[in-house]
């Protein structure tokens, strides 16, 4: 910090007045989490001067061999914690894996299907605003409008019915556990290919909490923050029999030049993820989660799907006479960071929504446990149903955030 303050003092004051939000704030955003001091520092290294264009033993620059090393050892690391037959650690972001898979395996025009956004799903798996609605054709899938949950024989009808080239598993909204096997048998009864979208749920995967599945897609992305706990950034495992065209997909189809400090970050990451520690991690952050969620419950919220499975809930809020977007509001102002989210069936707009989504994976890196989660549901009860009880209930939260000062 010394250094950019030496620099730019603009900037250098905006990052010391972001930690102080992180350090001060409750995070629950459910996308989120904390690195470690590696992940950090690997990110800035002299590994950020080196252009790597291409693949190990194979760039299009000279001096590639430390960075060759780097990017092998992502790549080995990663295909052992998922038993995966080949991986790719150069996609910029979780958006940028699944364009990749997308453009290894589709033409422009072919038809996809997806979860749909305001059911869970993630921009990329077919929203018209996105490169993907517009590129291809997309069909959406949703969840059960009484149970909140995938109808996977209503899935299996659709699959059968279009033929979709490339079907797509997994969400950004989902708090149920997600079955993959199931997915699998669809796609082979349509003839269709399989994507996982892992981003979310990586790191629970990792550590044998929710199933994997490698065993069942031809392609899986994930981002490598989340849960997994790692830099931002992208990956695609997949068969063997399709590494080179993902691989090309890539590089020279969709991206430039590989990140290798974020490569080095996703490397350290990695091998965090196979430590011991890291399992216990994951095991809190669903504690964590069902603590949380059970709290919401006794305090008279209604949950999308009726509870969770994994890191996230995703509340509904209309019966609390209130919107998303007035909840993200009111929560920032105690120091409690949420996100507004669409519910299935919302009948509001995206800018406004019926809920809000939160998860655990940030809080419980910070150490947070479940009687702590327990008194963040009385707190955003309390709020809500008394919006102007604002310095008292921030006192609440700053007394919960000064308990695990980081």
């Amino acid at each position: 910090m010394q250094e950019i303050y030496k620099a730019d003092p603009e900037i250098a004051e905006a990052i010391k007045l972001e930690q102080k939000r992180q350090r001060r704030n409750i995070e629950l955003i459910a996308s989120e989490n904390f690195v470690s001091d590696a992940v950090k520092a690997a990110m800035g290294t002299i590994l950020t001067n080196k252009y790597a264009e291409g693949y190990p033993t194979n760039r299009y620059y000279g001096g590639c061999e430390y960075v060759d090393i780097v990017e092998n050892i992502a790549r080995d690391r990663l295909k052992k914690i998922f038993n995966a037959e080949h991986a790719n650690v150069q996609p910029h972001s979780g958006t940028n894996a699944n364009i990749g898979v997308y453009f290894s395996v589709l033409d422009p025009g072919d038809l996809v299907m997806g979860m749909d956004l305001s059911h869970g799903g993630h921009l990329t798996h077919g929203s018209p605003v996105n490169i993907s609605g517009k590129y291809y054709k997309f069909i959406s899938y949703g969840v059960d409008k009484e149970t909140g949950k995938i109808d996977y024989e209503k899935v299996r009808e659709l699959a059968l019915k279009n033929r979709p080239k490339l079907i797509i598993a997994g969400g950004s909204a989902y708090p149920r556990i997600i079955d993959f096997k199931i997915f699998n048998d669809i796609a082979k009864d349509s003839g269709s290919l399989l994507m996982v979208d892992m981003a979310h749920i990586a790191g629970l995967i990792a550590a044998g909490l929710h199933p994997s599945p490698i065993e069942y897609a031809d392609f899986v992305t994930t981002t490598t923050h989340k849960t997994l706990r790692g830099p931002r950034g992208g990956a695609i495992l997949c068969k063997e029999k399709y590494a080179k065209t993902v691989d090309k997909a890539i590089f020279p189809g969709t991206q430039g030049g590989p990140l290798m400090h974020v490569i080095a970050a996703k490397a350290i990451c990695f091998k965090e993820a196979m430590e011991e520690d890291f399992f216990e991690y994951q095991k809190q952050v669903i504690k964590n989660s069902k603590a949380l969620a059970g709290q919401l419950i006794n305090e008279g919220f209604n949950l999308i799907s009726g509870g969770t499975d994994n890191h996230l809930i995703l509340i509904d809020l209309r019966n609390k006479n209130t919107t998303g977007k007035e909840v993200e509001h009111l929560l920032d102002q105690i120091g409690i960071t949420v996100n507004k989210n669409t519910i299935p069936f919302d009948t509001q707009s995206p800018f406004v929504t019926s809920g809000i989504r939160v998860g655990t994976p940030a809080v419980t890196t910070r150490g947070l446990k479940e009687e702590d989660m327990k008194e963040i549901g009385k707190i955003i009860s309390h709020i809500i149903d008394k919006p102007n009880d604002i310095h008292k209930t921030k006192e609440r939260v700053k007394a919960l955030s000064d308990k695990y000062v980081f």
